[in-house]
Order: C-alpha cells, then structure tokens, then sequence
C-alpha cells in the first residue's frame, strides 16, 4: 500500500512539473478582414486568391489598427499581379516574453505550441538573431533546420515603409525565393523603400505558379 502511495505521489509530481513547464500562451483577440475590406483598385483581373494570418502579442508595441493597416496598404502591391487578399484574421497572443522576440529556437517552439494557418506574420518586439534584420521572411527551401518557420515572415517593431516592407517579405515566401531584383522601383530591391513597389509580369507568373503549387494561393472562380 505504501509504495502505490509513493507511485501516486510521484505521478502527481511529474504530471504537475510537465504542466508547469508548458508555458502559458493564450488567444487574447481576434480581428477580421473579409474581402470586402480590401478594396479591389487595380485593373488587373483578380486570378489568385491569399489568407493572411497575421500575429500580434500583447505589451509590444504594435497595435491592431497599425497591422490592419499594412494589410490593407500592401493589397494593391499584391494586385498588380492579379493577386488578391480574399481574407486576413489577426490574432493577439498573450505569451510570456521570450516568445515576443524573434529568435530561431525560441520561435520554432512558439510555431508548435500554436500553429497557425499559413502564410502567417508574426509581428515581435524585435529580434535577438544576428545578423539582425527588420524583418526575416522564411519559405520552404530555407526553413530545411527549421521545418516550424516554414511560410512565415518575422517583422520587428519600428520597421519603416511597413507595407512595402511587407509586401517584399511574402512575395519571397510565396516564390519560395530569396532572390532580390535590380530593376529601379522593383518591390524585390535589396533594399525596400516607397517607390520600390513595381513587379514585372515575369516576377507575378513566378509568384503565382509557385504559391499555387505550394497551397498558399488558390485559383479563383471566374
């Protein structure tokens, strides 16, 4: 009788240690764009369509009214090639503080404790890898060490021209692509900046070929 005693408290005691060392990330809140707030301007036939998942935390500085707004400020960026945000839904996380800051181990373990539909982007404090960047987008022929960041882009807080920015960053997640364009005003200048904004017809059918394929756009109805 006393050793099942001792077995039961031993259990108790290693169950209580594994939950504890769970830690505690919550779903605050969550926001949604459907379609019809993304208003279509381009002249451009929409033939492709993209859901968003888009990640804030709580006590950072990034607030929902700024990331919104960069979703919508990236859609014509997007529609120049016939690509439209069908739907985009914004989560705030309440997560202990190591996970608020991009860093490779730390933000693989955030991706399998809660994943997220893909392309998602999970917008830190700011990052503690090195080299550091404003914003670091991982597809899958770069996420091979880091399978959980595969289709996610990481954008630290204070990153300028924020929906250029983060227009540049997907469009290397959906090409599955690091490369950068030299053209003058091309969107994949190795440098973002307002009037980097252009894509060529070339760069869309790369674009959308190679999402399509991968599952992150999807053909839409006629």
């Amino acid at each position: 009788m006393l050793r099942l005693l001792v077995l039961a408290a031993l259990l108790i005691a290693v169950t209580a240690r594994a939950e504890s060392a769970t830690p505690a990330i919550k779903a605050v809140r969550s926001w949604h764009l459907a379609a019809s707030d993304l208003p279509w301007t381009d002249t451009t036939p929409a033939t492709h369509g993209l859901r968003l998942t888009l990640i804030i935390f709580q006590d950072t500085a990034w607030d929902p009214e700024t990331t919104l707004a960069a979703a919508k400020n990236m859609a014509p960026l997007l529609a120049q090639c016939g690509v439209r945000i069908v739907a985009a839904e914004l989560r705030q996380l309440a997560a202990p503080r190591r996970f608020r800051y991009y860093r490779t181990a730390v933000s693989r373990e955030l991706a399998r404790l809660v994943p997220v539909p893909r392309p998602a982007i999970y917008f830190v404090a700011d990052t503690l890898n090195r080299p550091a960047f404003d914003a670091e987008a991982i597809g899958r022929a770069n996420s091979g060490t880091r399978p959980e960041l595969a289709d996610t882009i990481w954008v630290a807080a204070g990153t300028r021209d924020l929906h250029v920015a983060l227009a540049h960053e997907l469009f290397h997640v959906l090409t599955d692509s690091g490369a950068h364009n030299d053209e003058p005003g091309n969107l994949m200048q190795s440098e973002t900046a307002p009037e980097n904004t252009r894509l060529t017809d070339s760069q869309c059918a790369g674009m959308r070929a190679t999402a399509e394929r991968n599952g992150l756009l999807t053909l839409l109805p006629n």
